[in-house]
């Protein structure tokens, strides 16, 4: 056999071993379920957030590695400078994180806000228009979690970070030791998935649950199959230039990369809540766009939770940019989605009495 022979047989192997080694399931079933999208023209101040992606992309383009990396995390923990934050803002070393506490509010309350950024950006400063309007929404005491990002740690750190963080937010407020009274668990993106990950993973350990979860544009599996990963490449102005060639590659190389650099498999529920057990999960309530690549990874989830029998909605606004609640000054669609957020824990609060 000859070199070109053995490449071949080679690149055969790496492409079909990974279905069989991962055990990737077909979900394309779960495809046909129709979510309604809002009936509304974007704001005007999308135009604004555009402008600011464009400036993003052009800035770390032509940078490489950790030049890139330093600079993403530097455009996220600076995106909000210019927020008029009323909340008091309270650092906390362990679990290591910020208190977001508005007037009022009940500290028995708890939201634990889980960041995203792909698992290597981001951080409780980055996402503080969030924080900060989800503590005056909904009269919680918001800790957000600076967990253990890549490259520089493993990505089940980080996944033990989240667990660690919601137990000890049970017991723990920000004054000290007081039982939590409402427990909800919230995040963006990646931190979306960890949240969906962390409410599956309480069930399993039989820990007390939240008694809601809320995941803004969540990933909810590494495998990438989703029709809108590579239909809406062109749409998705955050996400789509940050893809590049990688977002056209054959799913299978993208399957081998993501057991690389998270050293799970694509398929394993702490990074692909998707592909885990959905039954028995608390309300819970999911946000997406119809421009980004996440949206059949949220679509998906709803469907096989609601298939399962947990209760979970799923809301999709029209035209906007990935995590938009992000851009609460330009965009008045973040403070529908605020409200929206307030009016599911309200409608959860009241179904317990």
């Amino acid at each position: 056999m000859g070199i070109i022979g053995f490449i071949v047989l080679v690149v055969a192997f790496l492409a079909i071993a990974p279905r069989f080694l991962f055990g990737i399931r077909d979900l394309s079933h779960l495809d046909s379920t129709p979510y309604p999208v809002r009936q509304q023209p974007p704001s005007e101040g999308l135009n604004e957030v555009l402008a600011q992606i464009r400036e993003l992309h052009q800035t770390v383009k032509p940078l490489k590695g950790k030049a890139k990396l330093n600079a993403l995390r530097q455009f996220m923990d600076h995106l909000n400078d210019d927020l008029d934050i009323t909340s008091e803002l309270r650092p906390q070393n362990e679990p290591p994180g910020e208190w977001v506490l508005a007037d009022g509010a009940d500290t028995s309350r708890r939201l634990l806000y889980i960041h995203g950024g792909g698992w290597l950006v981001g951080s409780p400063r980055s996402h503080r228009a969030i924080t900060e309007r989800l503590s005056h929404k909904t009269g919680a005491a918001v800790f957000a979690l600076d967990y253990r990002l890549m490259p520089e740690h493993r990505f089940m750190d980080g996944v033990e970070d989240c667990r660690k963080a919601y137990r000890w937010l049970l017991d723990n407020g920000p004054n000290g030791p007081e039982p939590a009274s409402f427990m909800v668990v919230a995040g963006d993106s990646a931190g979306g998935s960890h949240t969906l990950a962390l409410i599956a993973w309480l069930r399993d350990q039989g820990l007390r649950q939240a008694d809601a979860a809320i995941a803004l544009a969540p990933s909810t599996d590494l495998t990438l199959t989703a029709p809108s990963n590579r239909n809406n490449l062109a749409t998705d102005a955050l996400l789509g230039p940050m893809a590049g060639p990688m977002g056209k590659a054959p799913r299978w190389l993208s399957w081998w990369l993501t057991l690389l650099a998270f050293r799970v498999s694509p398929t394993n529920p702490a990074a692909s809540p998707l592909r885990g057990n959905l039954a028995n999960l608390p309300p819970t309530l999911i946000h997406a766009t119809d421009q980004e690549m996440l949206l059949d990874n949220a679509r998906r989830y709803a469907t096989a939770a609601r298939n399962a029998g947990s209760p979970v909605e799923l809301h999709i606004w029209p035209g906007l940019v990935h995590v938009w609640h992000m851009f609460r000054q330009q965009l008045p669609e973040a403070e529908e989605a605020f409200d929206d957020i307030q009016h599911f824990l309200e409608s959860v609060e009241a179904k317990r009495r």
